[in-house]
């Protein structure tokens, strides 16, 4: 009998992929409260925050693969979070306005039973064009930016900001989900085939 898969994520955007790519799920978001000040290397601290929150979940199912992840933006060795302001979102697009930087996703799959887990970091860069203050609030105004890492969504109306991409869009929006499949057949789970 195959385990039950639990995402250990509220975002609805990892949920959206993960049936994109036809996996069966379950959500069960933990509380944990990620902490981008620990002072860690951008790919270790993802891969340690993917863990805490999957350890968080784990407790709640006895024979289950949780799937936790954690994104953030690294732009000239500070991490950017999620804006919870216009103001914030704002600052954050003017300071990655014409420049690049890195979407770094941690991920982390747990199987509950044995207690195994495998960690990994993905990283994707992105080259934003260089865009006048106008248009930069009216994205703002349109409310996309909130609560998205770097204040804005590269599968929605932040497309429009993008002039490049190196590496997993997939990423980008919150789960590298080809390098995810690979880390799943270690625990039996197999996406294709």
């Amino acid at each position: 009998m195959t385990k039950k898969v639990i995402l250990a994520s509220a975002s609805p955007r990892r949920k959206e992929l993960l049936n994109l790519i036809g996996l069966k799920f379950k959500v069960n978001p933990g509380d944990y409260e990620e902490d981008l000040g620990i002072d860690l290397d951008p790919h270790e601290l993802a891969k340690h925050l993917s863990a805490e929150k999957a350890r968080h979940v784990a407790y709640r199912h006895k024979n289950a693969i949780i799937i936790a992840a954690d994104t953030f933006i690294v732009f000239r060795h500070h991490l950017l979070g999620k804006p919870h302001t216009d103001a914030e979102a704002l600052r954050m697009l003017r300071l990655l306005n014409g420049k690049q930087h890195s979407v770094i996703t941690g991920y982390t799959v747990m199987d509950t039973a044995t207690g195994r887990k495998v960690s990994r970091s993905i990283e994707t860069k992105i080259w934003f064009r260089k865009m006048g203050q106008e248009e930069l609030m009216a994205y703002v105004s349109t409310g996309e930016p909130l609560d998205k890492a770097g204040a804005y969504a590269i599968q929605g109306v932040g497309s429009l900001l993008i002039k490049k991409i190196e590496g997993d869009y997939f990423n980008v929006i919150g789960l590298p989900v080809a390098t995810l499949s690979e880390t799943l057949k270690l625990f039996g789970i197999t996406v294709l085939g």
